[in-house]
């Protein structure tokens, strides 16, 4: 079983030039320790997400780190044109000898598509448009496409990607039937669902694996999100967890409550720490403590991957960077030679 951290660079408090240094130091310290990538969100218009163009960061996660792979969760291809965001991921493969991990997804905000003028019932195609744009260009010489929204004829593809056939893909999984496409294309994916939901959507996936005569065990990595605090005690982490998590979850609903909107995670992502880690989805504690709530999860959802949102809210650097030590040193090694138990 392998680890990942992931951070929206959401709003923490410190002035935006002192934020990027702090998360990029943060980013580094990853580099050293014993996680397989670090991935950062794309969000516009809110303190959610403080990297609204991913290439931008990761250009600088690139020439910060040496061995950590790394990439965006997710680009929200709908927002891009699927050309010059070809380039620019060859440009960073190329960059990172072949590092970047390209996720690829719609956008779960409408508000965001809505700011920058995109009729929302266009959106699905939009999507589908853009990313088979953009895996033709990642794999041919020339690019010729006609659609409803995108159309190239004989583009000529100078850059290319340092991974052969392209960097790996991810994709959020948040319903079995988004597994077709994600298992015909050995894709990644990573769901925010509860343990038991998301089981429903990993195991999907390695059906239509298996259908498709690929052989079992051989999946790529299908993996959980969620919040993770390690402290000393469960006591020193949940006081961490519960200041930080408060200044995100505002940050999360902003978007909503500055339009007046009801916001529509509210059943699933509480005001407070304490419910949100009750339903699941997230935990503060001791290494034995995440520990067994890693299995836990693991064994529920059968997945061999999870995404570890560590640095959220007001969290202090220090506290972060403890929090990713005792993760990387007393949690990590546990899981070496896990394997993924599927009922």
């Amino acid at each position: 079983m392998k680890f990942g951290v992931f951070d929206h660079l959401d709003q923490s408090g410190l002035p935006l030039a002192q934020h990027y240094d702090m998360r990029l130091q943060l980013a580094e310290a990853t580099d050293r320790m014993s996680f397989n990538s670090y991935h950062v969100a794309e969000h516009h218009g809110t303190p959610l997400g403080f990297s609204p163009s991913p290439n931008v960061y990761l250009s600088a996660v690139a020439q910060r780190t040496k061995r950590i792979q790394f990439g965006p969760m997710v680009y929200v291809a709908p927002l891009y044109h699927p050309i010059r965001l070809a380039e620019e991921i060859c440009m960073l493969d190329q960059m990172s000898h072949g590092r970047l991990q390209v996720g690829l997804g719609r956008g779960a905000v409408g508000i965001e598509h809505a700011m920058f003028g995109l009729d929302l019932p266009t959106v699905p195609k939009r999507y589908s448009e853009a990313r088979d744009v953009l895996l033709q260009a990642l794999t041919n010489e020339r690019v010729n496409f006609a659609g409803e929204h995108f159309s190239f004829k004989d583009y000529p593809m100078v850059l290319r990607p340092y991974q052969k056939p392209r960097p790996p893909l991810w994709y959020g999984l948040s319903n079995p039937d988004s597994a077709v496409w994600a298992a015909a294309n050995d894709v990644n994916v990573m769901s925010l669902l509860p343990a038991g939901r998301a089981a429903l959507c990993l195991d999907r996936y390695r059906v239509e694996w298996a259908a498709r005569g690929k052989a079992p065990g051989t999946e790529p990595f299908l993996g959980l999100a969620r919040h993770i605090v390690v402290g000393e005690t469960d006591e020193d982490a949940r006081r961490i967890a519960r200041a930080g998590y408060r200044k995100w979850r505002q940050s999360l609903a902003h978007l909503w409550t500055r339009t007046g909107a009801p916001f529509p995670m509210e059943a699933t992502h509480p005001t407070e720490w304490d419910p949100f880690e009750a339903a699941g989805l997230g935990i503060a504690g001791s290494p034995r403590t995440v520990r067994e709530y890693v299995s836990e999860q693991a064994t529920t959802a059968h997945a061999n991957y999870m995404l570890c949102q560590m640095t959220f809210g007001q969290m202090s650097y220090e506290d972060a960077l403890h929090s990713l030590e005792l993760f990387s040193r007393e949690v990590i090694p546990a899981f070496a030679e896990r394997k993924t138990a599927v009922a």
